[in-house]
């Protein structure tokens, strides 16, 4: 199983089990869902995220995604990331997770993904 994990809104992935598949505004804008590997979650929650509260990470068996997952880099740096071009099902979704910023507005990896993923980047 490959784990990739996905950042949205308590609400948003509630809705999206009710429907049966996940699809954020981002695969209607960009074509695409923004997916993170467990060691990048905490560097994308913290740029993107910062004291935002009402979140969860969507645990994803990459392997169960019926859309394509594609890993690649589209700005220009050296590390890739997953994106899933197409909705979400939500069969693939194996845990979800409560993911609150810390006080100061950063976040941190929870405990069931550390084996998968770093903690904080030094």
């Amino acid at each position: 199983m490959s784990i990739i994990v996905h950042i949205t809104k308590r609400e948003s992935w509630e809705d999206a089990k009710a429907g049966g598949s996940h699809e954020p505004d981002t695969l209607k804008s960009q074509g695409f869902i923004h997916c993170s590997k467990p060691d990048q979650v905490v560097r994308v929650a913290d740029f993107l995220f910062r004291g935002k509260e009402g979140l969860v990470l969507l645990c994803i068996d990459a392997e169960r995604v019926a859309a394509e997952v594609r890993y690649e880099n589209l700005e220009g740096g050296g590390k890739v990331f997953p994106h899933i071009y197409g909705p979400l099902n939500a069969d693939a979704v194996v845990e979800v997770l409560d993911f609150s910023p810390l006080e100061d507005g950063t976040f941190a990896l929870p405990d069931k993904l550390r084996p998968l993923g770093e903690t904080r980047e030094a």
